[in-house]
């Protein structure tokens, strides 16, 4: 009985489920016959789980501030922010490339992103785990900056368009002061961008005319000929205007009359090859004037990024042989530091600079058996490389026992010399070279091809270095503690307050106007002649001597110039 109800119970329930099933395949056949006529059926089931994918960053976000499962920690300013490895390498080719090569930071757990606000680097983090950021004034250079250091491209078109809303919307001066601070600043790296060529003509003058614009002038010619050869159907005809904002006076000659020269475009201009022939004759030609055109280009200032710094080179160091030191001081940091090494070991070579460039020419060379030869070999040093390169020979081998000032305008002034004159130097005029030669003065005029006789009581010995600066020279004595200063102007010697020791062999330049006085030889005490650390200046404006310290070790006959680097240029130490 009680398994005949349980069969009844089955049929009963049986037709009811079928009859469900029956009403389902009904609505699925009608929804075929309308809906998927032309479209084919699929045996696989696409299923996408939004709701997944966009909390999944938010729930790392919650892993991380919770500090589970972390593995690598983002430091600055002394602060820590931890993180996921594998989220930071996903998100940019920066940490790709750190967590993913042989870098050092791969077994580091630790990264500290060195010169990245800590403020700024917690916007980043919260950026990459939820993809959203809030973009300010007070916020977007400095965002710029470090977004485009870790590679967030969109995060930095991100801030360039609302950078460039709040310039065109608002007119804020000092938004685009900020963002034109940046661009001078970095000017390299923006002249390498697609955008910089789609500049106007006045928006590009601006730039080359910034004094602030830190780059050299060279670079200055390469950006100004790029503009031009990016549309040269409609703007070869801004070269010969482009040109006046170069600061021709401080352009290396071999890339003005090598690369710029011989340019198509700058070839089809004839007002700028007038220009560059002027230039030339200015260089290269005896007793030339400036040209009253070309003079504003010429007498334009250096940029203020430019530096001017001392370096000391050669001589003999601690009384030993001759030195391969070269030495560079920096007056803001009061500090000295090593370039690369000299080649070659040189006794009383030349040495000069020019464009950044440290020349260093002939001098004499020791041989088997203590025998002297003189050199004709010419060695240069830039501080770009730190690195020095074998120049084209002299003619004839030469030496001097001092130090060369090149002019303002002419090469002709470069002499090397082997009688023994140690007080050689030239004025900004290029009409006048003066000379010391055993103790008498003798100044020759290039545009009347004549040499006098000076004559001068305060002056009596050899080897006293010169240094010139505007219309003056000054004469540091030797064996005495006298300097006088010789006015071109008035032809007439001034006195100037006497140095605090009497020295000899010692070395004098100018750097910024003031006279910096190196090392030397003094007689000590007990009669004795002793080596000398010395580092003194003279500054004519209050005609007072200060002592700087002393050099890194005793030298003397050595030689010290005046060298110009850009100031935002890392100096390399030499390995």
């Amino acid at each position: 009985m009680h398994l005949n109800c349980c069969n009844y119970c089955f049929h009963v329930h049986k037709e009811k489920y079928l009859l469900q099933l029956w009403q389902q395949v009904s609505k699925l056949q009608k929804f075929f016959f309308f809906y998927s006529l032309d479209e084919p059926i699929s045996e696989v089931l696409h299923f996408k789980d939004k709701i997944l994918t966009s909390t999944l960053l938010l729930e790392l976000n919650t892993l991380r501030k919770d500090r589970i499962l972390t593995d690598v920690v983002l430091c600055s300013e002394g602060k820590e922010i931890p993180c996921h490895c594998n989220v930071l390498v996903s998100s940019s080719p920066y940490f790709y490339a750190m967590f993913c090569s042989s870098f050092l930071e791969t077994q580091k757990p630790q990264i500290n992103l060195q010169g990245v606000p800590y403020d700024i680097l917690t916007s980043m983090v919260e950026y990459v785990y939820t993809g959203s950021i809030s973009i300010t004034m007070e916020l977007v250079l400095p965002l710029m900056q470090t977004a485009s250091m870790l590679q967030y491209g969109r995060l930095f078109e991100a801030c360039s368009t609302f950078l460039q809303a709040q310039l065109k919307i608002l007119h804020c001066s000092s938004v685009r002061e900020k963002a034109r601070e940046l661009a001078v600043k970095s000017f390299s790296d923006v002249v390498v961008s697609e955008d910089f060529c789609e500049l106007l003509l006045p928006e590009l003058v601006s730039y080359l005319e910034d004094d602030r614009l830190c780059v050299e002038e060279e670079q200055v010619f390469k950006t100004l000929l790029a503009w031009i050869h990016h549309d040269p159907f409609s703007r070869r005809g801004t070269i010969h205007d482009l040109f006046r904002r170069v600061r021709l006076r401080h352009v290396h000659p071999s890339y003005l009359f090598q690369f710029i020269a011989k340019d198509l475009l700058v070839q089809s201009s004839s007002l700028s090859t007038e220009m560059i022939e002027s230039v030339r004759c200015l260089l290269f030609s005896v007793g030339t004037h400036c040209p009253g055109d070309l003079e504003p280009m010429w007498a334009a200032p250096r940029r203020q990024n430019c530096k001017e710094a001392l370096v000391v080179v050669g001589g003999r160091k601690n009384g030993e042989r001759t030195s391969r030191e070269a030495l560079l001081y920096d007056e803001q940091t009061h500090c000295w530091q090593w370039l690369a090494k000299v080649p070659l070991r040189l006794y009383r070579p030349a040495y000069v600079c020019m464009h950044s460039i440290l020349y260093v020419l002939g001098g004499l060379t020791m041989r088997a058996g203590g025998h002297c030869t003189p050199s004709n070999t010419v060695y240069t040093l830039s501080l770009k490389t730190n690195q020095w390169r074998m120049g084209e020979p002299m003619l004839m081998p030469r030496y001097t026992p001092s130090e060369l000032h090149l002019p303002t305008f002419n090469f002709q002034n470069i002499r090397v010399r082997r009688r023994r004159c140690h007080a050689e130097t030239s004025l900004n005029d290029p009409g006048l070279i003066f000379q010391g030669y055993f103790g008498c003065l003798i100044m020759y005029h290039i545009g009347r091809n004549l040499w006098c006789r000076m004559e001068t009581r305060t002056v009596k010995n050899v080897c006293a270095p010169a240094a010139v600066i505007d219309d003056k020279i000054y004469i540091v004595d030797c064996y005495t503690r006298r300097m006088v200063a010789y006015d071109v102007k008035t032809n007439r010697f001034e006195k100037c307050e006497n140095m605090k020791a009497r020295k000899m062999h010692h070395s004098a330049t100018v750097v910024n106007d003031k006279i910096y006085v190196t090392g030397g030889r003094f007689i000590n005490c007990h009669e004795s002649v002793e080596d000398s650390d010395s580092f003194d200046c003279y500054v004519p404006t209050t005609d007072s001597w200060a002592s700087m310290g002393t050099l890194p070790f005793k030298l003397f006959d050595h030689g010290s110039v005046p060298l110009v680097y850009l100031s935002d240029k890392f100096l390399p130490v030499p390995t």
